[in-house]
Parts: structure tokens; C-alpha cells; sequence
């Protein structure tokens, strides 16, 4: 498998990134798809959920050495960083999303990331169906189209996507009072035994 490093270090390793926080199994795991405002944002929900007295773990996307998603480069093998990262992500009941909008989509970090979580095992849904997964957005713009796009693509995968959801920018940051009421309709939900 060439460029893929047989000892690489885990790629969600606390030790090596100290934006990732890591719990056994915690009760919600908070993604961050930039390493700017969605990554404040995205602590802002680790404290919220340890101030209601959950567990919570922060999964900062753009420090995992994962290739962008190729046909070619999944045939040259699954890259080392994956692995660890699904064990990551299954081991949350729960997920918080935070992404800015890249020209009214999707980062790319965050769409190679699901791609290669995509074709582990032959079911392309099984690490996102039934899981209950909130949404929130710190962008340039308004970042609706971002949440517009993103959810359709993780209600495709099976996911159940909280009906609410942040967006905030320069002009209008993400309210205390908005962040806590989604992270509170998160956690009344649970995963669908499918």
C-alpha cells in the first residue's frame, strides 16, 4: 500500500492532536470540519455538554492525515488513519457536526472523511444509520446551504438529523442560549437499533 505508512501514529490520538479529547465511549462526540471558528464552535459544545453533566469528545477533522477520497487511492489500499477514526465515530451515540460552507457546500475535509468512511464493509450507511447527529455552521456567509446539502447527505446515509439547527457568522454569533437548546434536542435522542 504505497504512501500508507504502517506506523503511522492512531490518527485520533489525544497525544498527538491537542484539539482531540478522547472518552472510552462518551455521550456525544463533537466534529470539527476547519481548524478556525468551527473548531471554537465546536468546543463551545464540549463544554455545554460537560456542563449538563454529559461526556464529550472533539474530533478535529483537519488534523488526521487522511487522503482526499480517490477511486485510485481506495484501490491502493484504505489508508492507516481510517480505521481508528470509525472506531472513533461508532463509539459516540451522538455527533455534533460544526462546518463552515465552502462555496455552498460541503469542506472537502469533511466529504473525503465520509467517503472513506463510506466503503467500510458492505454497507455504505452502517456507521450513520439511525445515529441522531445535530448540525451548526460559523461561516463566511449564512451557511444554509451548507446545512441544506450536508443534511440531505447524512439523511441519505440514514442518520436521524436534529430538526434544528446553528448557523452563525461575523455578524450574528452562535447564541449561548441557541447552542445549549440543540445540544439539549441532541441528547433527548437515541441511536435506532436497525
Amino acid at each position: 500500500r504505497a504512501g500508507f505508512s504502517k506506523t503511522r501514529q492512531n490518527a485520533v490520538s489525544s497525544m498527538d492532536h491537542p484539539a482531540m479529547s478522547t472518552t472510552s465511549h462518551p455521550d456525544v462526540l463533537v466534529i470539527a470540519a476547519s481548524n478556525g471558528e468551527n473548531l471554537k464552535l465546536a468546543q463551545r459544545f464540549v463544554d455545554e455538554a460537560k456542563a449538563q453533566g454529559k461526556s464529550a469528545d472533539l474530533l478535529d477533522l483537519t488534523t488526521l492525515d487522511l487522503p482526499l477520497f480517490t477511486p485510485r487511492v481506495k484501490e491502493a489500499g484504505i489508508p492507516d488513519g481510517v480505521r481508528p477514526l470509525h472506531e472513533q465515530l461508532m463509539g459516540a451515540p451522538r455527533w455534533v457536526i460544526c462546518a463552515p460552507e465552502y462555496n455552498g457546500s460541503i469542506p472537502p475535509v469533511l466529504t473525503s472523511a465520509i467517503a472513506w468512511l463510506s466503503v467500510q464493509g458492505d454497507d455504505f450507511r452502517s456507521l450513520f444509520n439511525g445515529r441522531p447527529v445535530a448540525m451548526a455552521s460559523f461561516s463566511g456567509g449564512p451557511g444554509i446551504e451548507l446545512l441544506m446539502v450536508l443534511r440531505t447527505q447524512l439523511t441519505h446515509l440514514g442518520a436521524q438529523v436534529v430538526g434544528r439547527t446553528l448557523a452563525g457568522n461575523q455578524n450574528r454569533p452562535p447564541r449561548d442560549s441557541s447552542l445549549q437548546d440543540l445540544l439539549n434536542r441532541l441528547m433527548q435522542m437515541a441511536p435506532l437499533s436497525l
